[in-house]
């Protein structure tokens, strides 16, 4: 695995009497993963989908608390680690974003759900 970039961010628990800290992690492109660095992420540059994978079962078998912020090719690859989070919920939380080169082409997977639920006209805009 890549060496994570680490800014003042700990999966150490603290004193008895505090919760535990929630990591927070960006993985993806350098220039994506640049930005996270400066406001404190744990980053992985580059990051492949086996760094990924990595990363998930360190925090799952850590029983970290964790808020990971994934490039949009990663998110919607397939793991062991990867689908156990997915299913898990709550303890560790995956926030799917854009690549930078290509924000306007994003659609979000849940956008599928309200589509398949509600018809297509409920995303539509409204004048």
């Amino acid at each position: 695995m890549k060496t994570t970039t680490q800014h003042d961010v700990s999966g150490d628990t603290v004193d008895s009497g505090r919760m535990p800290q929630t990591r927070m992690l960006a993985l993806g492109s350098s220039a994506l993963t640049e930005g996270f660095a400066l406001i404190g992420f744990e980053t992985v540059q580059d990051a492949t989908a086996e760094d990924l994978e990595e990363v998930l079962a360190e925090l799952v078998r850590g029983n970290q608390r964790a808020m990971v912020i994934v490039e949009r090719t990663l998110a919607r690859g397939t793991g062991r680690w990867l689908d156990q989070v997915r299913n898990e919920g709550g303890r560790i939380v995956l926030a799917e974003v854009p690549e930078l080169s290509a924000p306007s082409n994003y659609h979000p997977l849940v956008e599928d759900l309200v589509e398949s639920i509600l018809g297509p006209q409920a995303l539509e805009e409204r004048t």
